[in-house]
């Protein structure tokens, strides 16, 4: 039986930084060369009722919202032996790039998830530490639609779970002295590798109903 360490408070100024993350250059709040139309913005309405918004800017960008355990008072990292589950609503439109991923000093990154509505049935799940990547297909995932995910930081196996079926398991790992803050957010397009929204689209949004971290011991 694991503790659950981390539940996650979209609302807790203790657990999370909105608006900014140094996963941006500079802490952001654009990443242009990461084909991001992002503009972070710290407004509570874009990510602290656990819906990430994403509304459209008069000059072409789009104020996006962006929690980080980064910089909290809490700082919380997840850790080698971990397991992180979420569940989420995917967005519906053109261009949304959800994510729920980790960062650390210049890397460390592991993504839970990534999606794009362009690809309707298509997760992307990787693990950059070890440069180890699987596009997964599935009838579950779908514009609009709910999912659970888990992902389970092995030393040696990082293994990613679709509602309670294991469909990824990587057998590289993440190593023993692994550890990273947690980083949510929505998102833009810029149109290099999937299509920006559509001209007529001002607002877009995905939701996360949960997210926990589980561990052997919180000690």
């Amino acid at each position: 039986m694991t503790d659950v360490c981390f539940r996650a408070d979209f609302t807790s100024a203790r657990q999370w930084v909105a608006g900014r993350s140094w996963a941006y250059p500079g802490g952001g709040p654009v990443n242009p060369d990461d084909d991001k139309l992002d503009h972070l913005v710290a407004d509570p309405a874009y990510a602290r009722t656990g819906t990430f918004r994403a509304t459209r800017r008069a000059d072409g960008l789009w104020d996006t919202g962006l929690l980080t355990t980064e910089g909290s008072d809490e700082g919380f990292t997840a850790r080698t032996g971990d397991r992180l589950e979420a569940t989420v609503r995917l967005p519906v439109e053109t261009g949304a790039w959800p994510a729920v991923w980790t960062w650390l000093d210049g890397g460390q990154e592991i993504d839970v998830f990534e999606y794009h509505p362009d690809n309707p049935d298509l997760l992307e799940l990787s693990n950059h530490v070890r440069g180890t990547h699987r596009y997964h297909h599935d009838d579950a995932v779908r514009p609009g639609g709910w999912i659970d995910l888990a992902v389970e930081f092995g030393a040696r196996n990082v293994v990613w779970s679709l509602n309670g079926t294991t469909v990824f398991a990587d057998r590289r790992g993440v190593g023993r002295q692994w550890e990273a803050h947690l980083i949510v957010n929505l998102s833009v397009c810029a149109g290099r590798y999937h299509p920006p929204p559509d001209p007529e689209v001002t607002e877009m949004s995905f939701e996360v109903a949960a997210l926990t971290v589980h561990r052997d011991s919180c000690g």
